[in-house]
C-alpha cells in the first residue's frame, strides 16, 4: 500500500473512533442526567407518598392539576360508588405495590363526590389471572352500597397505550392500560375527573379488591449503563492506539 493510500486509511479511522468515543462519552453523559433526574424525582415522590392526605381539590382546580407536580398526592374525601359497570385493567404485577407483584386486573369504579361530580377510583388489585369477568364481578359488588364512605388514596393521571399495548376487550370490560378517560367514555361513565385515585383505604373485610399503600421502587441503574458506555469509549480508544502502534511498526 502506498504511503497517502496508507495515511488516509489511518485518518478515516481515526475520525471513525473519535466519532464512536464521542457517541458513547455522550450516553454516558446522558445516563449520569438520567440518574439525577431520577434521584429528584424518588425524592419527591417519597415526599408526597409519606405526606398526610389532604382534601380533594375542589372541581374548580382540576384542570390546574398536572402529574409532574402532583401525582401520588395523598388525598382524602367523601364518595359514593354509582351503580355502573366497573372495569377491569390487566397487571403482571405492580412497580409500587409490593403485595401486588404477581399478575391480576385493577378494580376500576366510578365513584360520586357529594358536590356531583364523578371520580374514578382504582378500588384496588384482584387476583385475577384468567381475567374472569366473574370473579370481578363478585369482589367489586359488595362495594356499590348507594352509601357514602370516606376514602383515602393517591392522585393518579392516565397512561397512554405503547406499540405493543393489547387492545381492550370490551365484552369483558377489559383494558390493558389505565387509561381511565378512554374507560369512562367506554363504558358510559359521563364526564369524569382528569385524574383518579389509587385507593389506599378502606379494604373490604375480606381484602377483595385490595387497596394498599405505595412505596417508591423505582429501578435506578444509570449509573452502571453509564459506567458501561464509558468503559466502551475507553476501550475504543485502546483498540485504535493498538491497530495504529502495529501500523507504525509495520
Amino acid at each position: 500500500m502506498n504511503e497517502p493510500a496508507r495515511k488516509a486509511r489511518v485518518a478515516g479511522f481515526a475520525l471513525f473512533t473519535l466519532l464512536l468515543t464521542a457517541v458513547f462519552v455522550a450516553l454516558g453523559v446522558w445516563q449520569l442526567q438520567r440518574r439525577t433526574a431520577k434521584h429528584a424525582l424518588i425524592a419527591a415522590l417519597t415526599e408526597r407518598l409519606a405526606a398526610s392526605p389532604t382534601a380533594l381539590p375542589p372541581s374548580a382546580q382540576w384542570t390546574a392539576l398536572n402529574p409532574a407536580r402532583d401525582e401520588f398526592r395523598r388525598v382524602s374525601f367523601t364518595a359514593t360508588y354509582a351503580a355502573l359497570p366497573d372495569a377491569m385493567v390487566y397487571s403482571s404485577g405492580s412497580a409500587v405495590r409490593k403485595d401486588a407483584s404477581g399478575p391480576g386486573t385493577w378494580a376500576f369504579l366510578p365513584a360520586r363526590l357529594p358536590s356531583g361530580e364523578t371520580v374514578v377510583i382504582d378500588a384496588g388489585f384482584v387476583e385475577n389471572t384468567m381475567q374472569d369477568r366473574g370473579v370481578e364481578d363478585r369482589a367489586v359488588k359488595k362495594l356499590v352500597t348507594g352509601q357514602p364512605i370516606e376514602l383515602t388514596g393517591y392522585l393518579r393521571f392516565p397512561e397512554a397505550p405503547g406499540w405493543l399495548t393489547p387492545a381492550e376487550n370490551r365484552d369483558k370490560r377489559l383494558w390493558f392500560v389505565r387509561d381511565h378517560l378512554g374507560i369512562a367514555s367506554a363504558l358510559g361513565w359521563g364526564a369524569v375527573a382528569p385524574f383518579y385515585i389509587d385507593l389506599e383505604q378502606p379494604a373490604p373485610a375480606n381484602g377483595i379488591p385490595r387497596p394498599g399503600p405505595l412505596e417508591v421502587n423505582l429501578k435506578d441503574d444509570h449509573l452502571q449503563y453509564a459506567v458501561t458506555w464509558f468503559t466502551l469509549a475507553g476501550a475504543v480508544l485502546i483498540v485504535f492506539a493498538v491497530w495504529a502502534r502495529g501500523r507504525r511498526q509495520s
